[in-house]
């Protein structure tokens, strides 16, 4: 167990991680929780798994919402902001080149036929990552009935998320008051967590100062970052007026941030229907293409709002058509600051309301209700796509079926690490589209 951690030290830790984590937000977690849970011995697996509920809980990407809350347990206000920043930075950075790449040369056969292996492991990556999170999230019947409820509710129903959510919440706060031993943090008994040995931030650490819940500490953190979201937009409003394209963007992407719960997977959906069917941003298989890419880079997977931006802006023309990707890049800088603005404050702000709550399984039930509910939502989008991968134009795509059938087996039998299954099906892919030519 380290007796201090330096900011310095944090710092290159919060790099290292914004170029390394690759596979979605349940590998990102577990490679947090594999390093600073299990080696690094920063914070204890209790205190680890009680951010990581309430960071579910919350609207937009999880996974870097735990980087801000462990950040900001560390080293207060400004540990939280750079583990935040320097955990998207690279990978928006990656997908504006790549993006750029897809739009100008997208057309060629190869790349077109690199694509067409990609979607198939996408579909896989995402059972994957359902598979992954319901093994540690559902420990007991009761769980496991709350994700198959979401997943029917909205996958068949077609409920509303926030809905779900809130049904969630409500049968954790019961469950929570009438078998609390099945709503713990984790979905288990107390006695069944993991301990690694004593750690910087352990079970029984006392709150440090400045994660202390005051309502003076979350007024000035609600409003200085509502202050500048509602600045940035305004800005924009003044330059390009309340319908243009990038200050639609600045709104619809806001409203993504706030109105769609359980992270990336389940927000994606949200960002198909206003993108792709109301704006007409970029279309069905375009936002299927961004998936792909994005799961081929590190850093949160909802960083592919970059790419629905930059492709918003690049076919819009936003300035000119002598400057396409000038015009990209600015689609996919506001459509990143207006989704993941939000997700600093509900950190900095709801924070120390949340460790004030820790230990309290009347409080802690609700969240562990969620995280369940969420698995069942991941669920429903590997249909979604599935659907458009397995069944593209209304017609069986045996190719694509038997790559995404050999991906899910290598990911989830032979735990082939994302990048490298990615990487194969590329090349299937290609094999497949010069064979059909």
């Amino acid at each position: 167990m380290p007796s201090s951690i330096s900011f310095r030290e944090a710092l290159l830790y919060w790099l290292k991680l914004g170029f390394i984590s690759f596979g979605g937000p349940a590998g990102q977690i577990a490679l947090m929780h594999s390093e600073l849970v299990k080696r690094r011995r920063w914070i204890s697996e209790q205190r680890f798994l009680h951010a990581l509920n309430y960071c579910m809980l919350l609207p937009g990407p999880e996974a870097t919402q735990l980087a801000v809350y462990i950040g900001w347990l560390l080293h207060r206000t400004w540990g939280g902001i750079v583990a935040g920043l320097l955990f998207i930075l690279p990978s928006l950075l990656l997908l504006i080149g790549l993006s750029w790449i897809y739009l100008a040369w997208g057309h060629l056969p190869v790349i077109a036929g690199v694509m067409a292996g990609i979607k198939p492991a996408v579909v896989a990556i995402v059972i994957g990552a359902a598979w992954r999170i319901g093994t540690r999230t559902l420990r007991n019947g009761a769980l496991a009935a709350i994700a198959a409820l979401a997943f029917v509710a909205i996958a068949v129903l077609d409920v509303p998320f926030p809905l779900i959510v809130l049904a969630a919440a409500l049968a954790g706060l019961v469950g929570g008051r009438l078998w609390p031993q099945r709503f713990q943090p984790g979905g288990g008994h107390p006695a069944s967590r993991k301990h690694y040995g004593p750690a910087l931030i352990d079970d029984d650490t006392p709150t440090p100062a400045h994660a202390r819940f005051s309502m003076r500490g979350l007024a000035k953190a609600g409003l200085i970052g509502t202050g500048l979201a509602l600045g940035a937009w305004l800005l924009l409003a003044a330059v390009y007026g309340v319908d243009g394209t990038l200050t639609r963007m600045g709104w619809f992407f806001t409203k993504a941030a706030l109105m769609t719960f359980g992270g990336a997977y389940a927000v994606l959906p949200y960002v198909v229907q206003g993108a792709v069917e109301k704006y007409g941003w970029l279309s069905a298989t375009q936002m299927i293409d961004g998936l792909a890419l994005g799961e081929t880079t590190p850093g949160p997977l909802i960083m592919i709002v970059a790419f629905v931006g930059f492709v918003g802006g690049w076919t819009h023309a936003l300035f000119g058509p002598a400057a396409l990707p000038l015009g990209g890049i600015a689609g996919a800088l506001v459509a990143s600051l207006f989704t993941f603005l939000p997700s600093f404050v509900f950190i900095l702000a709801g924070g120390p309301l949340v460790e004030s709550g820790r230990g309290n399984v009347r409080l802690t039930a609700p969240l562990t209700a969620i995280s369940a509910a969420v698995v069942g939502v991941i669920a429903s989008l590997a249909v979604f796509f599935g659907q458009h991968v397995f069944f593209a134009g209304g017609q069986l795509q045996p190719g694509a079926i038997a790559i995404g059938l050999v991906a899910a087996i290598a990911l989830l039998r032979f735990k082939l690490g994302p990048i490298k299954l990615i990487a194969a099906c590329a090349l299937a892919g290609v094999v497949l589209s010069y064979w059909h030519a």
